[in-house]
């Protein structure tokens, strides 16, 4: 049964290390991307007049009368102290070809208070990678690796990413019970270099050496105790991680019809509704100041008291939402989310809605696998701790692969010592003189 576990554990871990080490190295990094953004390019994210702010539906009318083959789809209805307005843009579809144009770029920063055009960026870029869309790479490098559409279809990345992340869920429990004491044989207890149980001590006494690391015994030893110390100190939220990323990366795939058949889960308007063709995007027949006027008034039913601070549009579902924050809290300052509210971009019926914290079991759980995953459920020591995840997911797919390798190296060097002894006991025995005579070929050629 065990040894079982050693070659599930073996195979699924080398079959996953690989995007197990980009998706750690990313992940460590994109714990920060907001903050990383401003740094990296101040001339797109800092305002630079002062003053009172323009309207953000008069910035947009703006921004389309610049460029009247996008539309706006993401609006941010009020800046932060000291920073720009970012807009997110879509292609309108051509009426001469009927396709949806390709813009070059779906971000515009604009300078809130004079409506100043700071720049423009292809957010999620795959080429060039420069210094204004680094960030972004990284992300979508994080969950789709940038694998490239076929056969009309968009997500084999994001798919491909989802089942390394299953396997990876699975592959928890196995490495786990791997390192739990039991009773081996000693050729066992040589080949992964466990030291043998003290004899007549506790459970506890006997799984305690693999909590530990060895760090003056090698670098074979050293490798194999910081993948299996790390790994065990870390279990719990190399689990959440792993079980996140497979959540949100088989959101409609899997998950949601799965814990459909478990539990209620409130469904949201992209839960219910097929995305329309790329080239053929529902067109609202309301814009956003219709759509704003709506939601604040459901808002101030509800008894909601932050403001509206974003609103957006999808194309593809034909559906409005507008999220309720106050600015400094546009980038997650802690919890599962904003309260949001969902429009029919068509008629203006209220479709839904997302209150933190409320809902069944199952909303809750469905709300909080994005700020589990980003560790930003728990503010700015979760993103610390999800950062510093990243970097040990890294490590144990790079000391998975090393224990691997030098066992591999071991065992055939065993194989190749073994095969000499084999064939001379496989050998029958032969006389002194047999011993001492010359093979036929060489009889022949010393004849010539």
């Amino acid at each position: 049964m065990r040894q079982a576990f050693v070659a599930l554990h073996r195979w699924a871990g080398l079959l996953i290390a690989g995007f197990l080490f980009v998706s750690g190295v990313t992940g460590a990094v994109i714990s920060w991307d907001h903050e990383l953004d401003e740094w990296l390019n101040p001339q797109l994210t800092d305002a630079r007049s002062a003053g009172q702010p323009l309207p953000s539906l008069e910035l947009v009318r703006q921004i389309e009368a610049r460029h009247p083959q996008v539309q706006v789809t993401f609006v941010p209805l009020a800046p932060e102290p000291g920073h720009s307005l970012a807009f997110g843009v879509d292609g309108r579809v051509d009426p001469a070809t009927g396709k949806l144009v390709k813009p070059g770029f779906n971000q515009v920063f604009v300078d809130a208070a004079s409506g100043e055009e700071l720049g423009r960026r292809e957010w999620g870029a795959v080429w060039p990678v420069t210094q204004e869309n680094i960030i972004s790479f990284l992300y979508v490098l994080h969950y789709s690796l940038h694998m490239p559409e076929f056969w009309g279809i968009d997500r084999w990345g994001v798919w491909l990413m989802g089942v390394i992340a299953l396997i990876w869920t699975v592959d928890c429990f196995t490495g786990f019970y791997l390192t739990l004491p039991a009773r081996r044989r000693a050729k066992e207890l040589a080949q992964d270099e466990t030291p043998a149980p003290p004899q007549g001590k506790g459970w506890w006494q006997r799984w305690k050496p693999s909590w530990r690391v060895r760090w003056k015994g090698g670098p074979y030893k050293l490798n194999f105790d910081l993948h299996r110390a790390g790994s065990l100190w870390t279990w719990a939220l190399l689990f959440i991680v792993a079980f996140t990323a497979f959540s949100l990366n088989l959101y409609r795939e899997v998950f949601f019809p799965a814990m459909s058949l478990v539990s209620q889960v409130t469904p949201s308007p992209f839960d219910v509704r097929k995305p329309a063709d790329e080239n053929q995007p529902i067109i609202p027949r309301l814009g956003f100041a219709q759509v704003l006027g709506t939601a604040g008034q459901e808002a101030a039913k509800r008894g909601w008291d932050e403001p509206a601070g974003s609103v957006f549009y999808t194309p593809s579902f034909g559906v409005y939402g507008v999220d309720f924050f106050h600015p400094e809290d546009g980038h997650g300052a802690g919890g599962v989310g904003h309260r949001r509210l969902y429009f029919d971009g068509l008629d203006g019926r209220v479709l839904g809605e997302r209150e933190p914290w409320k809902g069944t079991a199952a909303d809750i759980f469905v709300q909080a696998q994005f700020p589990l995953h980003s560790g930003r459920i728990l503010g700015i020591p979760g993103r610390i701790l999800i950062s510093a995840m990243g970097v040990v997911v890294a490590m144990l797919s790079v000391t998975g692969v090393y224990i691997w390798w030098k066992k591999r190296r071991s065992r055939r060097a065993s194989a190749a010592a073994a095969k000499p002894v084999q064939a001379s006991q496989a050998a029958p025995p032969a006389s002194a003189d047999a011993a001492i005579r010359p093979l036929p070929e060489t009889e022949a050629g010393l004849r010539r």
